[in-house]
């Protein structure tokens, strides 16, 4: 290398080093700036093996790492010596803090020391922080562990990452208890305080491994490695009523604006109100050694109302209980509360009330005293549901009155709903569903019960067991299972059919019924071809058996050994026979599943012979009188003549199994 060369290289090394100072770079940075990566410039940067005492580990490494530009990460540190000390803190003085060994902090893990507020505890550390060996020169780098604590700091945990593994070695008990040390002082966790179950958690992990020689976690492991004196938290007074049943909604719900809780219903030893009492919660102490005083509790909603005989009271430590002592709603009056049975509310509209539902077991009797015929008591939309009700009143376009009991003085809208076991209604167009219905005067509405009375049919469908007309006009569809009966007739177009499948469960039965017959019709078939063939079979096969079985009695009789072909074959037949007495059996309890099934079908219109349709009239115009058959399925009509004065009409059986639609003696009701 020539002279001139070497005063070149100082002089470059010169200058960059006057622009390290002047801009404040540090010269490596500025080489590999530069010059890029480079090995031959670069040179590995660690942090000297430092001793510091310190009652702060974190913190202490994070000075460290921040003054020597490095990443908290990449530093490390051995555990050199733990001193721990206490005191009692008084009112009047500090105290003086004494060093306590680990043998004496065993004999300090009770409630009368570490539950004192005046106890305190702490420990200094002394250690040696340096620079993490490389990577792969850790036998621990596939071992993945963590040290956590929960809320409170009170329990403390270590867990294993799964797919974590570890190669046993001999100083892996010791190493172990040195690396959960370690991640206790990063978190602030104290040391041999707490954690008597630690020798024992580490024990069972080194002898799995020891066992194992290298093991893998196949799933994530945590053990409790610490345990302080966890606070049993503070409760503040809390008043809850129950009885405001406000529904949580799904995100894609509506929320119903009609139904605004008007009433709440109750039921009898229901849970109504209750009083959780203030109660001052315990003291703790967590891993960290901080002592962890309760909150005063806060009392800000004891009770200032009164119950009446309705309600009754029960206490114990935690709180107060209302119950419910009957059926119906709680209601406020003034300062008291009580349970009600019976509503008195001018309408039930939207502006008003709101839907009500308080349940047809409710106890709950509402009545609707609106009585204006161009109004409506009960409002468009709004769904009623209670015990019993009486509505002077309209109900209106697609409101729906559900109850046990219903009177309706006015008329129903044609997109009402109706529904109740006895219900009385005056006009009505809409919808009605009952057991015993009385209507006044049907105009085109629809009617589905048992017993079914109208004073007035105006056209409308009416679906009932047993259905009384006291005047029919024109345009009446009655349908009924049992009987059909009008005063008064008054006009035509009317429909009167007797049908023994008129309820729909009725009808999903007959059909399940129907299906069954069939597939058994098809295994019935089956069975009787496959025992025919089976029935052949061992008629052929009976001479050659014949033959074979005193062949082998002759062979036992003179201590012969049995041939094995003799014997497979006598197998094989015995076998057929056992075949042929099971398809027997089979095709025996399916023909009685026919019979059965076919029997219960019938059955189904037994009583369709004994169904009548009345009329007490003459009839006038043009009306039919229909009988719908289960078993042949079929529809038979008769048209009574105009003027006619057949009053009593039933189905006939003739010898041949025709049936027919003839007018019956008085006598045949």
């Amino acid at each position: 290398m020539s002279i001139w060369y070497k005063f070149y290289i100082i002089l470059t090394n010169l200058w960059l080093k006057s622009l390290t100072t002047k801009f404040k770079i540090k010269y490596g940075d500025l080489i590999m700036a530069l010059f890029g990566s480079n090995k031959k410039v670069q040179t590995a940067r660690k942090v000297r093996p430092t001793v510091v005492r310190t009652q702060n580990v974190a913190k202490e490494l994070f000075t460290i790492s921040k003054a020597n530009d490095f990443k908290l990460e990449s530093l490390d540190f051995n555990i050199l010596d733990i001193q721990t000390y206490t005191r009692i803190k008084s009112e009047k003085e500090e105290g003086e803090w004494k060093e306590i060994s680990e043998s004496d902090l065993r004999e300090l893990d009770d409630d009368s020391t570490y539950l004192n507020p005046n106890f305190q505890i702490k420990q200094t550390y002394e250690i040696e922080v340096f620079s993490k060996r490389k990577s792969d020169e850790d036998v621990y780098k596939n071992f993945i562990t963590a040290v956590g604590a929960n809320a409170t700091k009170c329990k403390v945990y270590l867990s294993i990452a799964r797919g974590s593994k570890i190669e046993y070695n001999p100083r892996f008990e010791h190493d172990l208890s040195d690396l959960i040390n370690k991640k206790k002082l990063r978190a602030g966790i104290l040391v041999y305080v707490f954690d008597e179950m630690l020798p024992d958690v580490i024990s069972k992990l080194t002898a799995r491994i020891r066992v194992a020689q290298l093991l893998e976690f196949e799933k994530s492991e945590t053990q409790l490695i610490a345990e302080g004196f966890e606070p049993t938290p503070t409760t503040n007074d809390d008043l809850i009523l129950h009885f405001d049943k406000k529904e949580k909604l799904d995100d894609n719900e509506k929320i119903d604006y009609a139904a605004r809780g008007f009433i709440q219903s109750v039921k009898k030893d229901e849970l109504l109100i209750e009083y959780i009492k203030p109660k001052p919660g315990k003291p703790g102490r967590n891993c960290r050694g901080e002592y962890m005083k309760p909150a005063e509790p806060v009392v800000q909603h004891e009770p200032t109302f009164k119950v009446d005989e309705t309600i009754k009271i029960t206490e114990d430590e935690n709180a107060l209980k209302y119950y419910a002592n009957e059926n119906g709603y709680i209601a406020l009056d003034g300062d008291t509360y009580l349970i009600k049975n019976e509503v008195d509310v001018g309408e039930i509209s939207f502006k008003t009330t709101g839907s009500i539902k308080s349940g047809v077991d409710s106890d709950v009797d509402i009545s609707v005293k609106e009585a204006d015929a161009i109004k409506d008591a009960v409002g468009t939309g709004m769904l009623v549901e209670v015990t019993k009700i009486n509505i002077e009143g309209n109900v209106g376009s697609n409101a729906k009155v559900i109850a046990k009991e219903a009177v309706i003085n006015g008329q129903t809208h044609r997109t009402a709903v109706v529904q109740a076991d006895d219900l009385e209604i005056n006009v009505h167009k809409g919808r009605a569903y009952g057991k015993n219905i009385r209507v006044t005067r049907l105009e085109h509405g629809e009617i589905e019960g048992d017993q079914v009375k109208v004073a007035q049919a105006l056209g409308g469908i009416i679906l009932a067991k047993e259905i009384d007309i006291d005047i029919c006009a024109s345009h009446v569809k009655a349908t009924a299972s049992k009987r059909i009966e009008v005063q008064k007739m008054q006009g035509s177009e009317n429909v009167f059919t007797i049908d023994p499948l008129l309820k729909k469960d009725l009808k999903e039965d007959l059909n399940k019924n129907k299906e069954k017959i069939k597939l058994l019709k098809i295994k019935v078939k089956e069975l009787e071809k496959e025992i025919k063939k089976q029935t052949q079979l061992i008629k052929n096969e009976t001479p050659a058996f014949l033959e074979i079985k005193k062949r082998l009695l002759h062979y036992k009789k003179n201590n012969v050994k049995l041939p094995a072909s003799f014997v497979k074959k006598y197998k094989q037949f015995q076998a057929i026979n056992e075949h042929f007495k099971e398809l027997k059996t089979d095709y025996e309890v399916t023909e009685d599943q026919l019979n059965l099934l076919s029997s219960s079908t019938s059955a189904f219109q037994d009583n369709i012979l004994d169904a009548r349709v009345i009329n007490r009239d003459k009839w006038m115009g043009y009306n039919e009188i229909r009988f719908r058959l289960v078993e042949p399925p079929m529809e038979l009509v008769y048209k009574p003549a105009d003027g006619s004065r057949e009053q009593i009409f039933g189905l006939v059986e003739s010898e041949d199994g025709e049936f027919a639609i003839r007018p019956m003696s008085e006598e045949g009701i």
